[in-house]
């Protein structure tokens, strides 16, 4: 038999296929109206300005996971989620590509970005179509790489997505991926909490200023917190493995979550009792925290030394002075705000 016989013989395969994953996706389709669950692909327009994501840079030819490739980035309508072609007018292209898949040549390496775990296809959406049909497991293309440091995976809801979107912002707005390039991420289950989160980092710049003697850029105070609140409470979470031992008393927390919590109680605490607060460390809060969640609390934790205070921004005022000049106590205005300092 000729190439030429060969070649037509894997078109016509292709087209009998094309017309069977083409009734899939149909069906599928209607299923997901049915429950609810779209099968969409991620729009790669829509992500890059949720992300703010701007730098690129090549990373050459490699195989790709066909699993993690969950988007497109011009026709993110035109497939389904696992790439099931939408449309029938499709149906010559798609047979092509399986016909040259199918032959000795083989088809050209796609085309990619890669941002997080999930790459989009700039070029080549019928050969990854197609790919996924013959079950192959990777494919290869060129990879154009956009740094974040904001998780994004395939499957990703739709809530999920806008805490994504929430955690750009608060990373715009606190500029700590330029403040600490080496961050680790910061994930929380409830997208608003980010607004929150930045609240402490601006109450910790308050708080730093008088200290400091001098107004501090949002990107120093950023880091100071970073580097004093955020990674010291983490590092207890995780020495005491405090996520795992409250395990099933809350649904998806994450370490941002409780670090959240951990602040909240402290500063609840300390407008409620002032001086006189009976817990006043970072130890002392996860203490109360697994106690509150009837877990036992380890001993080690008991006894853990850690020097995290609370502080107001008017006591704050004051250690300044006293350094400059010794004065009687003030009293202390209670309308202020509070914060941790270490």
């Amino acid at each position: 038999m000729s190439e030429g016989q060969n070649y037509q013989q894997r078109l016509n395969e292709g087209r009998t296929k094309f017309q069977s994953v083409y009734n899939k996706a149909f069906w599928r389709e209607l299923l997901s109206q049915l429950t609810g669950r779209h099968q969409d692909l991620l729009n790669f327009d829509e992500i890059r300005s949720r992300l703010h994501l701007h730098e690129e840079h090549y990373e050459g030819v490699r195989d790709v996971p066909l699993e993690q490739i969950a988007g497109s980035v011009g026709r993110y309508k035109d497939f389904t989620a696992t790439f099931l072609p939408r449309k029938s007018g499709m149906k010559e292209r798609w047979s092509r590509v399986y016909a040259l898949a199918n032959s000795l040549e083989g088809p050209p390496p796609i085309e990619l970005y890669k941002v997080g775990d999930v790459y989009f296809v700039r070029d080549g959406n019928h050969r990854v179509s197609v790919a996924r049909q013959l079950r192959a497991k990777t494919i290869q293309a060129h990879v154009i790489e956009m740094p974040t440091t904001i998780p994004l995976r395939p499957g990703m809801s739709h809530r999920e997505l806008e805490a994504a979107e929430a955690y750009a912002n608060f990373l715009d707005e606190t500029g700590l991926s330029r403040a600490v390039p080496e961050h680790e991420s910061i994930e929380l289950t409830e997208p608003s909490r980010y607004h929150e989160l930045m609240g402490h980092i601006f109450l910790h710049e308050r708080v730093m200023e008088p200290l400091e003697g001098h107004a501090l850029t949002t990107e120093e105070a950023t880091a100071d917190w970073y580097y004093t609140m955020y990674k010291p409470a983490i590092a207890l979470i995780r020495k005491y493995d405090v996520l795992s031992l409250a395990k099933g008393k809350h649904d998806a927390r994450t370490e941002g979550d409780l670090f959240l919590w951990l602040m909240n109680n402290l500063l609840d605490l300390r407008h409620q009792y002032g001086d006189d607060a009976p817990v006043k460390s970072i130890s002392g809060a996860l203490k109360t925290y697994l106690e509150e969640e009837h877990v036992r609390v380890p001993e080690a934790l008991e006894s853990e030394g850690d020097q995290s205070l609370l502080l107001t921004r008017s006591q704050a005022l004051k250690a300044v002075r006293a350094k400059r000049q010794p004065r009687p106590p003030e009293p202390e205005d209670r309308s202020e705000t509070d914060a941790l300092i270490t």
